[in-house]
Parts: C-alpha cells; sequence; structure tokens
C-alpha cells in the first residue's frame, strides 16, 4: 500500500499514463486501482505477458485499459503513441539509461518518467541518472520522491526530440550511459 501511495505522489491524477514494460501489470494494475480516472495503456513486449495482461483488466472489468504488445523502440514511434502520455512508469524495464531512453517517445514535453528504484541501493539519483545523459534525451535533473522501501525516480521531460529511441535493441547494446 505504501508502494501505490508514493508512486501516486509523483504522478497527475487525471490524464494518460503509459505502463512501460508491464510484465505483470506492476505498477500498472495498481495504478488502475488507486487512481481509476488515469486513462492507461499497458506496454509489454512478450506475448504470453501480454495475454495474461489483457485477462487481468477483463477481470477487473475496465475496458478503458489499452494493452499493446509491442517493443518499446517500435511503439514509441507510432502516431498514436508519441508523446501522448502525461506520464510513464516504469518498474525493473531495465538500466537507466535503456529504461530512459525507451520512455522518452511516450512522453509529452512538460510529463513524467517515474522510476521505481532498487531498494537499499548506495546509490543517489545522479549516479545512475547523470545530467548529461538525460539533458541528451530531452529530461531535466532527477528529483528523488518516497522513503524507505518504495523510492522512485522523477524526470520531467523539458523538450521535445525525435532521435530517441534509437532502433530495436540499440539503446541495451549500446546504452547512453552506464550507472555508477
Amino acid at each position: 500500500m505504501a508502494h501505490g501511495r508514493a508512486l501516486l505522489a509523483g504522478l497527475p491524477q487525471r490524464g494518460r499514463i503509459l505502463d512501460l514494460g508491464s510484465g505483470g501489470g506492476l505498477p500498472g494494475l495498481v495504478l488502475a486501482t488507486f487512481q481509476p480516472a488515469l486513462e492507461l495503456t499497458l506496454l509489454e513486449a512478450r506475448q504470453r505477458a501480454g495475454r495474461f495482461l489483457r485477462e487481468a483488466v477483463a477481470a477487473l472489468g475496465r475496458t478503458d485499459i489499452a494493452v499493446v504488445e509491442a517493443r518499446a523502440e517500435e511503439a514509441a514511434r507510432r502516431p498514436d503513441l508519441r508523446q501522448s502520455y502525461d506520464a510513464v512508469v516504469a518498474r525493473s524495464f531495465g538500466p537507466p539509461a535503456v529504461t530512459a531512453e525507451c520512455a522518452v517517445g511516450f512522453v509529452r514535453p512538460g510529463g513524467r518518467l517515474v522510476v521505481s528504484e532498487p531498494p537499499g541501493g548506495g546509490e543517489g539519483p545522479a549516479e545512475r541518472w547523470p545530467a548529461e545523459g538525460l539533458e541528451a534525451l530531452g529530461f531535466g535533473p532527477p528529483a528523488r520522491a518516497g522513503t524507505g522501501e518504495a523510492t522512485f525516480v522523477s524526470l520531467e521531460k523539458v523538450r521535445a526530440d525525435d532521435r530517441w529511441p534509437r532502433r530495436v535493441g540499440v539503446p541495451a547494446k549500446r546504452p547512453l550511459w552506464t550507472a555508477g
């Protein structure tokens, strides 16, 4: 419960939210429960997980939640998804550089990327999320939210840049930075 409240602190109460690499539905399905006014899209590349998400959304009786099965790098280029979200949330998607690059194409300027951070990490947001790399993508400096085990980094998109993300697989193979 504390995890859900901490996440909500960095998100708008209304608007379009994309869960990047939704997997088992965290945090997207939690957001659907705590903030039913949000317009949610669950993005997942794996067919099996996508099938699970569609079944979970149906079990919740939520016909307003979209499930998109696609790689983030490709989906971020779709006109109906490109820069159309007030926020993107991610939990365990990948290293910071991969997560930021794959998310940036979905977030509208002025919107936010909110990422769940590993518990008990010794590194601060500046080490994991360096300003130079974030600036190249169009994000402002990182802000940490939450306390204890529920810690998040929040990044505001300050400008649009059509270069990102690069084609499928490139963000992971050649990240713009490495944490720590």
